[in-house]
């Protein structure tokens, strides 16, 4: 694996999973996954955002695999997923489908986490048989369903068609960002993390998003721009919990409340002053807990499971 693929020690390092498999999706694409923890755990899939891959989950992998069974992907193109020509929402859905079916027994169920382009590969599958039948619950990290470019605030100027423009010709661009060097660092760190954010967290960020070639980056950039999912917010009918940063500069919290208005069953807004779009990385401990709560609450295994550890320990 690349040097630049992710950082090689300290807490935003991946864990070795306990297994790997290459699973295809319905148009042939081969999507890599990493499955960590114990075989028979109650079960957690992540799905990373836009320029990431399985690494940006390191944190909630190594804390959640103790007691959980915890399933993660890497989007097609992304990571060890080989480049596909099909870029779209029904690809993303497919290839989401095509893990769950993989990895989870008939009924069994899971809570599905999806951060950025990972919670709307969630929105776009929301009426697909295997997310139907397996999803206990799901936590939308940084994400939202439209309107995207638009609402964007990378570009620190008033809202308006110039800012749109601008905003679309970076997000859009070509440009291969090149090696990661403090530039780039504080450039990253502008655009996707909270002031806030220590070293570790922007290099490890860093490290995963200068990963992705530049082709994927902007091909999906264009899918992002036209992204038209409301649709998909009312189809989503297991509990969701919604996580953002305030000073999340790609999605910011307007969609962050109109999803939580438009889903038919939220169970909670969190609104994490001074943090950015990488709220998994910036908040490790929190997006672990909500995920931890959801599967407690809403796997039927999992609370079984809890119930023992603690007559154990009793």
């Amino acid at each position: 694996m690349s040097r630049l693929l992710h950082v090689a020690d300290g807490p935003y390092a991946p864990p070795v999973p306990a297994h790997e498999l290459t699973v295809t999706a319905a148009d042939g694409a081969r999507i890599h996954v990493e499955v960590h923890g114990p075989e028979h755990a109650p079960a957690v899939v992540l799905a990373h955002g836009w320029c990431c891959s399985t690494a940006f989950w390191a944190a909630q992998i190594r804390a959640l695999a103790a007691d959980h069974r915890v399933i993660a992907y890497d989007q097609r193109g992304h990571g060890r997923s080989p480049a596909n020509p099909a870029y779209g929402t029904e690809p993303l859905a497919d290839d989401l489908e095509a893990v769950l079916e993989a990895t989870l027994a008939p009924g069994e169920r899971a809570v599905i986490a999806g951060h950025s382009m990972g919670g709307m590969t969630l929105m776009a599958a929301a009426t697909r048989p295997a997310v139907r039948e397996h999803a206990a619950a799901a936590l939308l990290c940084s994400t939202g369903s439209a309107r995207l470019v638009a609402s964007a605030t990378v570009v620190p100027m008033r809202a308006g068609r110039v800012r749109t423009w601008l905003t679309r010709r970076i997000l859009g661009s070509r440009a291969p960002l090149g090696p990661v060097t403090p530039l780039a660092r504080r450039i990253l760190k502008y655009g996707t993390m909270g002031p806030g954010s220590n070293p570790l967290m922007v290099d490890a960020c860093a490290r995963i998003v200068h990963a992705c070639p530049s082709r994927v980056r902007h091909g999906w950039s264009q899918v992002l721009d036209l992204l038209d999912l409301d649709h998909g917010i009312r189809e989503l009918r297991m509990p969701v919990e919604i996580v953002v940063g305030t000073a999340d500069r790609l999605t910011p919290p307007v969609h962050a409340r109109e999803l939580a208005a438009a889903l038919p069953d939220c169970v909670g807004l969190t609104e994490l002053p001074g943090l950015g779009h990488m709220t998994p990385v910036e908040a490790p401990d929190l997006v672990t807990g909500k995920i931890r709560a959801l599967a407690a609450t809403y796997i039927p295994s999992a609370r079984g499971e809890r119930a023992v550890l603690a007559e154990e320990s009793a």
